[in-house]
């Protein structure tokens, strides 16, 4: 052995170690027997690229191969005087040394931890090393299994985001004799939740304002992360005013203040306020916003019945399509208003408890309905155009947007005008009486009738008592048989005053188109009504129509006197 060699002049000096009373004690030492397998602990006193010598107080010093150090960064490696445990391997090698393994010790010592966290259920850390078949593979000291599905508190779809970083873990499987360590990081996760949820239970009292960050947005709301525990802030509790999507209100990553709307400890669940934090703008609503004041307002949505105008955030208001104009029917209102528009408009009622807000726009321009109530007066002539016919008569506009109805019985003095047609077509420039103004419920009441001959008055001076005209029954009643004459008036023929035997009725002696001959019996024209009879006046001659309950259907049948049968 060379004079330079380590191992000779590795260690204190013998007469060092005699003053300082250790020589004793080592030769002692020295003397034991040493036994593979043991954990032994020593200092080192050199290290060389290859190897690490430890003095273990034997005769020959161990030595720990450099490569069982080779996944330690350079300030972990050990250094002179440091001391160090290992196992022995063999007692002398070819070289003189006791060879030593800090790895083996080191496994040992971890697995010795694991076991003891296995039995107590202490959390143990490690690092994630790489992805393998089914989860990944941790070092805890050993090299262990973490199952992905209990990697995380969640099912994570990609597990290569936590390779490289150190986690806490739970030992849930453990063979020694096999190397098989099984860990869960979702165990560790779960207890931190739970005990945050234990905390929370104070934390979250309802009404508490926390601080947090929108973690994930959906469709109906988004989830804010409190500090570990989420909380639901719903769409409708973002804004006091209209929200279609969360992603208009919130982003994700970005740290918002919520009140704890409510807080349910057995479910965990926590419902979560913005919206809360300011005031309801409807609380004091009516004293904002009176009846009649005059407002401007932004159009933010349209439908069939009307458009919602936003007078600020929570405060809309809607104008009603019979709202939207004095005179233009609104059938569409996107065809009156636009989504954006600014506009003004007048308020019509507020209801703070229903949350209803009622606008009008026409009401921010002049009534023209009134207008024309302080232009026009009752007996007034005007002039207009027949704008549109319906069965019960025809409207005639006045002014622009404004139209007056003639009705059928103000089309004539005496004629009855079964549809407006026969007197009047669309397009027709007429004259009119106004008879009637109804501002409230904008309806203008008109008649031509005193531009017409009055037939009631031609008739009395055409025909007198004791004329017999042919005509035609216009309508039988249980009291009489309407009768329309040539002029286009009608009288009325009293059952008194036909051949009807007593106890039967009109209807089974005469049908409605039927000709017919009647005397006149009176005329007045100031109360339009022309008395009639057909007793002993002939009657036009017709065929008999079998079975339909008419004269001449039944010879056996009584006829009314006068008739051609009946003479």
């Amino acid at each position: 052995m060379s004079p330079n060699d380590p191992k000779k002049n590795s260690g204190p000096k013998p007469d060092e170690l005699a003053e300082s009373g250790e020589f004793e004690r080592l030769l002692a030492e020295s003397e034991r027997s040493l036994k593979e397998g043991e954990l032994i602990r020593g200092r080192v006193v050199q290290v060389t690229n290859d190897e690490i010598l430890v003095d273990i107080g034997f005769k020959s010093e161990g030595m720990i191969p450099r490569h069982e150090f080779a996944g330690l960064p350079a300030d972990k490696l050990p250094h002179p005087g440091d001391e160090i445990e290992a196992v022995l391997e063999k007692t002398e090698s070819q070289s003189g040394y006791v060879v030593l393994s800090y790895e083996r010790a080191r496994r040992n010592k971890a697995w010795d931890t694991v076991e003891e966290a296995f039995k107590t259920g202490a959390a143990v850390k490690g690092r994630v090393l790489e992805r393998v078949k089914g989860g990944l593979a941790v070092d805890i000291g050993v090299r262990a299994f973490l199952p992905g599905s209990i990697a995380d508190s969640r099912p994570l779809k990609n597990l290569d985001v936590l390779k490289g970083r150190e986690l806490e873990f739970r030992v849930v499987g453990l063979d020694r004799k096999r190397g098989n360590i099984v860990l869960s990081r979702k165990a560790i996760l779960d207890e931190v939740a739970d005990v945050k949820r234990k905390e929370a239970a104070e934390a979250l009292a309802d009404g508490r304002v926390l601080k947090g960050v929108v973690k994930n947005i959906t469709d109906y709301g988004a989830f804010v992360d409190l500090g570990g525990i989420d909380g639901l802030l719903h769409v409708t509790d973002m804004s006091w005013g209209r929200v279609a999507h969360p992603s208009e209100a919130v982003q994700v990553g970005q740290q918002v203040d919520v009140k704890v709307l409510k807080y349910d400890a057995e479910s965990g669940r926590i419902s979560l306020g913005m919206k809360q934090l300011r005031p309801d703008p409807w609380h004091d609503l009516p004293a904002h916003y009176p009846v009649g004041a005059r407002v401007r307002g932004k159009v933010v949505s349209l439908t069939d019945y009307g458009a919602f105008v936003e007078l600020e955030e929570g405060v809309e208001g809607l104008i009603h399509v019979s709202e939207m104009s004095w005179t233009k029917r609104i059938k569409n209102p996107s065809k009156f208003l636009n989504v954006g528009d600014t506009i003004e408009a007048v308020i019509a009622d507020v209801n703070p408890e229903t949350r209803r807000l009622s606008l009008s726009l026409r009401a921010t321009e002049p009534n023209p309905w009134e207008q024309l109530a302080e232009k026009f007066h009752i007996g007034d002539r005007i002039t207009g155009t027949v704008r549109n016919l319906t069965d019960f008569g025809a409207f005639v506009e006045i002014e622009d947007g404004i139209d007056g109805l003639i009705h059928v019985s103000d089309m004539s003095w005496g004629r009855r005008v079964k549809h407006p047609s026969e007197v009047l077509k669309k397009g027709d420039q007429v004259q009119a009486i106004l008879t009637a103004i109804d501002v409230e419920n904008r309806r203008i009441s008109l008649s031509i009738k005193e531009f017409r001959p009055n037939e009631w008055e031609q008739f009395a001076g055409q025909h007198q008592p004791g004329d017999v005209l042919e005509g035609t029954v216009a309508k039988v009643a249980d009291f009489g048989v309407f009768v329309r004459l040539p002029e286009g008036l009608e009288g009325l023929m009293h059952v008194s005053e036909t051949d009807i035997p007593r106890g039967e009725k009109p209807s089974q002696f005469f049908k409605e188109g039927d000709p017919i001959a009647v005397k006149v019996l009176r005329i007045e024209p100031a109360e339009q009504r022309i008395g009639l009879s057909s007793r002993g006046v002939e009657q036009p001659a017709h065929p008999a129509v079998p079975d339909d309950g008419h004269p001449g259907a039944d010879p056996e049948k009584p006829v009314p006197a006068g008739s051609e049968s009946g003479e």
